[in-house]
């Protein structure tokens, strides 16, 4: 399932994704000279801050929409439209990046597979994504309002693996861990209706045919637990990693 992005709305409303990407870069540590994919791209945000450090940037998205954006930001950049399950680059990369997409890529054994093939030997795979649990009472709350409604669950577009699945796939992948952390992150969403907005931005195929009275009874089961200090706060739970290509 692919969503259409809205990419202004992205950036004016969902600012925190890049805001806490930001983080994930001393990860990174790009240096001058070197080339960066970043995989998942988006409207640019943090692609241009690789940029900014010197090193060359490669950003791929599978959103047209999105390349646009991140266009506006580095008009020199090599920035393509391309399906991260199935990318090649024309000369191996010194680091892969990723921030908050990798969850959106259903078949992880493709996509790090190409992921490898990008890389040079010994570089380094650096990414944050969401892990199990991540928005579970987001969800649960509109599959319960779904239920209630007489109408089926819905069929929701993530894989949030464990971070012993994710580390596994990554090590029979070829890669060798150097770190990685897992955590609560709650974040705070924008305006009083952040929950539906929310839900709009990242999961709009899905709860395109529900009515508003679903959504509002939806937000009404999460209020109890996702709302607090006058602002809706998601679930979040990340996954962050390093890792190296073992040469």
């Amino acid at each position: 399932m692919t969503e259409a992005w809205d990419a202004r709305a992205y950036d004016r409303d969902f600012a925190f994704v890049s805001a806490y990407g930001a983080e994930l870069l001393d990860w990174l540590d790009p240096q001058p000279g070197e080339t960066v994919l970043d995989l998942g791209c988006g409207t640019g945000e943090l692609a241009a801050k690789i940029a900014d450090t010197g090193a060359t940037v490669i950003g791929i998205d599978s959103d047209p929409a999105m390349i646009e954006a991140a266009r506006r930001r580095l008009p020199d950049a090599d920035l393509r439209v391309a399906d991260a399950h199935d990318f090649t680059v024309e000369e191996p990369v010194d680091a892969v990046f990723s921030n908050a997409a990798l969850h959106w890529m259903p078949s992880s054994v493709e996509v790090l597979g190409c992921v490898s093939d990008a890389l040079r030997g010994g570089g380094r795979f650096v990414a944050e994504m969401g892990a199990t649990g991540n928005v579970e009472t987001v969800t649960a709350a509109v599959d319960q309002a779904c239920r209630e409604a007489g109408l089926p669950e819905r069929d929701w577009p993530w894989m949030f693996p464990s971070p012993a699945q994710y580390a596994a796939m990554l090590e029979d992948a070829g890669f060798e861990i150097r770190e990685l952390d897992f955590r609560d992150r709650p974040t705070r969403l924008v305006g009083t209706d952040g929950f539906t907005s929310w839900l709009q931005m990242f999961a709009g195929s899905v709860v395109a045919d529900l009515p508003d009275d679903l959504l509002a009874r939806a937000a009404e089961i999460a209020r109890p637990r996702l709302w607090r200090e006058d602002a809706w706060w998601a679930d979040y739970r990340r996954l962050r990693f390093r890792a190296v290509k073992v040469a």
